[in-house]
């Protein structure tokens, strides 16, 4: 039971009781133990939620509100994320790996594709969980450079900057507009089997997006 539902009902059950005999009958009884209990359990659970966990549980993420102008000029009036998420790490580094050499037009598609599987019950519910499906099998990992055996090391300070920008915009609920549902995509470098078989939503620079049709989940 939640304090504020503890109170409430121990409140009004003393309320309504006219007699108190002895404290066997006092529904008031072990009221002060009652609340002790309850917070030391409350106070052990919020001591084990994460720093930027416990902020969003006070004040929730802000949302998109304008609209989303696709360039470098827009993209540089948002301030660098300062408080860094696990999902924001996660997505950060992907745009880093996958697309940083794309257009902001293109690294907005990429993230489109990663939460888009997110909203999916064919896939992993969270954003980590999706980048990272498969990494360790051979040819299961879901994204190349997380079973590639090269060692993930960030060297382009100011692409992953942007980078981070436009996963952060796209955390906060930028309108997922590019890719029309896109789960997947591969550079025109490539064809893969499921290309044949999956609907084209859109091509983006280097990259051609597609959409995975629906299926039985499998989270």
């Amino acid at each position: 039971m939640g304090l504020l539902a503890l109170l409430t009902s121990l409140t009004m059950t003393a309320a309504a009781a006219d007699t108190t005999v002895s404290t066997s009958n006092d529904p008031t009884a072990g009221f002060a133990g009652q609340l002790e209990k309850l917070f030391g359990q409350e106070k052990t659970a919020m001591a084990s939620i994460k720093d930027g966990d416990l902020k969003n549980l006070v004040t929730p993420a802000a949302k998109v509100t304008v609209p989303v102008d696709y360039t470098k000029s827009w993209l540089a009036t948002i301030p660098a994320p300062v408080e860094r998420s696990e999902a924001l790490n996660c997505l950060s580094e992907a745009l880093y790996f996958e697309a940083r050499g794309e257009s902001v037009k293109g690294q907005f598609a990429v993230a489109e594709v990663i939460l888009n599987r997110v909203a999916s019950s064919s896939y992993p519910n969270t954003v980590c969980g999706v980048i990272n499906q498969g990494t360790g099998r051979k040819f299961q990992c879901q994204f190349t450079y997380t079973c590639d055996g090269n060692p993930e090391t960030v060297r382009e300070k100011d692409a992953f900057i942007q980078v981070s920008k436009v996963a952060e915009v796209s955390l906060a609920g930028a309108p997922k507009a590019l890719t029309d549902g896109a789960t997947h995509y591969h550079t025109r470098a490539v064809k893969p089997s499921w290309s044949r078989k999956f609907p084209l939503t859109a091509s983006i620079g280097v990259h051609r997006f597609y959409r995975q049709p629906e299926r039985v989940a499998t989270r």
